[in-house]
């Protein structure tokens, strides 16, 4: 499952001397890699001999990983700084590159478009100053204070006896039935926005709301928060705009192409199997 590396620490200014560092340098949420055969085994990022001319101001540090500082960037334009680079989008890299990788490549990505759209203030369009220990942005002319926007959503899969609820959701860039989600709403918890979202995609009712896990998800700024759930009423109606069909699986019917391992829904979906013991 997409996570950041058990070995990583996570930095918010720079060390004193930052040697060689990593470089997680995006274009328009395509990542720089050396190495544009995917039958390669390891796909390295470039290291700061490689990248002469970025802007101090568009350096922003992530963390150490495997005793080497890494940092986040962004460019304007995708010319390649010479070399066996690529551009990659970074869905294409599911199943090619090691999952803490692909987990730290998402908190990098996360905090490069943060910084590249808010190099002004919101408020009064005055150029944005780096704040001193903490991951934010702020207004001299104003105050404001920018934060990275990270958009918290739920997830939930509804048992119904032996049976789990499974939806092909209309806007999905991947077609396969998973587990229902949405976004919060201002001032819901995540709990109202379960009972919300499933009545009004599938027109049922829940309870005994269990929580699964949560993810980080940098498609582009999500934490997805995972629960179980037990039916309690209703029958399927589906919202056309949000959900193309929802169906009952039990343990006698062909099992749905689920969504890869990156992804929590994976996990979910996997943890509670009809036909498979309890988690």
């Amino acid at each position: 499952m997409l996570q950041t590396p058990s070995a990583f620490t996570p930095l918010i200014d720079p060390p004193a001397d930052p040697r060689d560092p990593l470089t997680f340098l995006f274009h328009r949420g395509k990542l720089l890699l050396r190495g544009s055969d995917f039958d390669q085994p390891e796909l390295a990022l470039p290291s700061s001999g490689d990248l002469l001319g970025i802007p101090p101001e568009r350096l922003h540090p992530v963390g150490i990983w495997q005793g080497r500082y890494c940092q986040a960037a962004w460019v304007d334009d995708d010319a390649l700084p010479g070399g066996d680079y690529a551009w990659h989008n970074m869905r294409s890299l599911f199943g090619i590159v090691d999952d803490g990788f692909l987990g730290l490549a998402g908190r990098a990505g996360q905090i490069a478009e943060w910084a590249r759209t808010h190099r002004h203030c919101g408020v009064c369009a005055a150029p944005m100053h780096r704040a001193t220990g903490e991951r934010a942005y702020k207004c001299a002319a104003c105050g404001f204070t920018a934060y990275p926007q990270i958009c918290p959503a739920m997830m939930v899969l509804i048992r119904k006896e032996e049976k789990v609820l499974l939806a092909l959701h209309t806007n999905t860039p991947v077609r396969r039935y998973t587990a229902l989600a949405g976004f919060l709403e201002a001032g819901e918890s995540i709990e109202e926005a379960v009972h919300r979202e499933v009545y009004e995609e599938v027109g049922l009712r829940v309870h005994k709301l269990e929580y699964f896990k949560s993810q980080s998800w940098p498609f582009p700024n999500s934490l997805m928060i995972a629960f179980t759930a037990e039916y309690l009423s209703g029958e399927i109606r589906v919202d056309p705009t949000e959900i193309e069909d929802a169906r009952w699986f039990g343990p006698d019917d062909e099992w749905p192409e689920i969504p890869h391992s990156v992804s929590i829904a994976s996990a979910l979906l996997a943890a509670n199997r009809p036909g498979r013991p309890a988690r």
